[in-house]
């Protein structure tokens, strides 16, 4: 099937990519758009563990303050040069992240993050409650390892889903960023505040206050 113009500019939109790259993966996937995009993410996320040893040193610290000022946050993002982290692409994702951390409230980045005693105190707790639950003793650590992934995912910020994309993580979502950018990008650091924390208060969605606050 021959790739037209009008298929590369699709699938450039769609993904990001570069229309060399698009023009490549469409003639390779024949013109279907679909498998295009799979072949463009999967040489891109080749792409970005390539470049992941590579030293991060430039960025920006972007604040963010949810409407009101009831949560406020800041977070490193690092790059490579000076000039990637003036571009409008670069600042537009530190935002989402900053959003991403005020809307979902991570405690850790990464996995690696979370301290020992932590996941000890944790692994006790699930352990208690699959006991409890009647499991047997012999399925009961794999119970609490595959429920120990489910509290990296509500924790630790880059296994959170993308709440723009719950589709995909803020991991993904990095090196979707790395292999556009082109320089190895890191979440280096973040504190959120919110107002009142610790102190009796109602519950609130701040996940769908964040995202409505967003599409202005």
């Amino acid at each position: 099937m021959a790739v037209t113009a009008q298929m590369v500019k699709e699938l450039r939109e769609k993904t990001g990519a570069g229309m060399l790259d698009c023009k490549k993966a469409l003639e390779e996937a024949n013109g279907d758009l679909t498998k295009a995009s799979e072949i463009l993410r999967e040489k891109g996320l080749a792409a970005a563990a390539s470049k992941a040893g590579r030293a991060a040193t430039e960025g920006v610290v972007e604040s963010y303050i949810h409407a009101g000022g009831r949560i406020g946050v800041l977070v490193e993002v690092n790059c490579e040069t000076d000039f990637v982290a003036k571009t409008d692409q670069f600042k537009e994702f530190v935002r989402d992240v900053a959003m991403q951390i005020a809307a979902a409230s991570p405690r850790y980045v990464r996995k690696e993050d979370v301290p020992q005693e932590d996941l000890d105190k944790e692994r006790e707790i699930l352990r208690a409650q699959a006991l409890n639950e009647g499991k047997p003793e012999k399925i009961v650590e794999k119970m609490v390892e595959g429920r120990l992934g489910k509290y990296y995912e509500e924790y630790c910020l880059l296994e959170q889903s993308y709440i723009k994309d719950p589709d995909k993580t803020i991991a993904q979502l990095v090196n979707e960023k790395i292999s556009t950018i082109g320089e190895n990008i890191s979440i280096r650091r973040f504190v959120r505040f919110e107002l009142g924390e610790g102190l009796e208060k109602k519950e609130d969605n701040f996940v769908e206050e964040v995202m409505a606050q967003a599409k202005r």
